[in-house]
């Protein structure tokens, strides 16, 4: 089972749902990076559940830094943050364990590990193990800022309900930095948090889209062929819970236009070379070409809802009708926004230590 992620700085995801502790370890980490525990548990702030619309499981995410760190500085060893699961409700799981839940990786997983796997709450696939990603992922996206460069995702779309574009993206990205719900327009907010409020009394869910932009990557970043800039952003995104499609710059928009019109004219400013429109959003090649990378995410609704659905007893083999218990979301979205900041900061900083040596993030 594959669980790390990187080449030269790698990342390792490890726990389930309902065990005692999650956690990563980065390696690879240049010595003398600060550590700001602060800004970890922030960033964690922005994935913890609130209000009607999350999951009413609540846990603190006290997270401990158990190696790596010396004096609040990174010392060039593997970096290890544990999270202890504090709030669990087992036996939620317990009488419907034989229920195959409706898009959840319940079967996948019993076809892979025999039945060994921990079930309660989705084990390892859960979404609650993106929590320690958000946790080193905020070690990342400080390691970026120090470079000047920046990361911001906002709901772009949540069923029909769409959100302003970027305008100015330094401002828009620091106004969303600290935004729980990270949308550009505050009437749209209201309408995206009304609307999953209904969607959840009917014991439902809805999805929607993010828009990411990360701002002040230098030209000439990406591995061609199988390890372009694209390759490694959507390797990493594709590993965050719920997100099934992925596009960049103009994406699947490119099949409606020509080329007269979709190629990103050049020109010559302040002795850089920029692109008029950035419709490829900042990669040519799999390499990046110095403007924001831009992209989308699709986030598909939380499979679980408070419907009846049809499903089967995987231990009688034959058809059933399930009705989920437990604690859920009516939307992920707005928790999966941070994760996609911070898995976003991984690839970035582990592409640029591949281009430049992980020295480059020394301080």
């Amino acid at each position: 089972m594959k669980n790390s992620f990187g080449s030269s700085i790698i990342t390792t995801l490890f726990g389930e749902s309902h065990g005692e502790m999650i956690g990563a370890v980065i390696d690879g980490l240049a010595p003398g990076i600060e550590i700001d525990e602060e800004f970890i548990a922030s960033r964690l702030s922005l994935r913890r559940p609130q209000g009607k619309i999350s999951t009413k499981r609540q846990e603190k995410d006290d997270f401990q830094i158990v190696s790596g760190v010396f004096n609040s500085k990174t010392t060039g060893t593997p970096l290890c943050i544990l999270i202890k699961n504090e709030n669990n409700r087992s036996k939620d799981y317990e009488k419907t364990a034989s229920l195959i839940r409706p898009s959840h990786a319940d079967y996948t997983a019993e076809c892979k590990y025999h039945g060994f796997q921990d079930y309660r709450g989705g084990g390892h696939f859960s979404g609650r193990i993106t929590a320690p990603l958000v946790a080193i992922g905020a070690i990342a996206i400080k390691m970026l800022e120090k470079k000047n460069i920046f990361i911001g995702t906002h709901i772009k779309q949540l069923s029909d309900i769409k959100d302003r574009e970027f305008k100015n993206f330094e401002d828009d990205i620091k106004y969303l930095s600290n935004q729980y719900y990270p949308v550009l327009d505050e009437e749209v907010k209201e309408k995206m948090i009304e609307k999953t409020e209904s969607v959840a009394l009917e014991g439902d869910s809805i999805g929607g889209i993010l828009e990411t932009v990360v701002t002040g990557v230098p030209c000439g970043v990406g591995e061609p062929w199988f390890d372009s800039v694209e390759s490694q952003l959507s390797h990493i995104l594709f590993s965050v819970p719920g997100i099934k499609g992925v596009e960049f710059g103009k994406g699947f928009g490119f099949a409606d236009g020509l080329g007269s019109e979709l190629n990103d004219g050049l020109f010559v400013e302040d002795g850089k070379i920029r692109t008029l429109q950035n419709n490829n959003g900042g990669i040519n090649g799999g390499i990046t070409n110095g403007e924001n990378i831009i992209f989308r995410c699709a986030v598909k609704p939380t499979p679980s809802i408070y419907k009846e659905q049809n499903t089967v007893d995987i231990k009688k083999m034959e058809n059933a009708k399930l009705v989920i218990e437990g604690r859920h979301d009516p939307a992920i979205i707005h928790r999966a926004r941070i994760v996609v900041d911070s898995v976003t900061a991984l690839a970035v900083v582990d592409m640029l230590s591949q281009r430049f040596s992980t020295d480059y993030f020394m301080e």
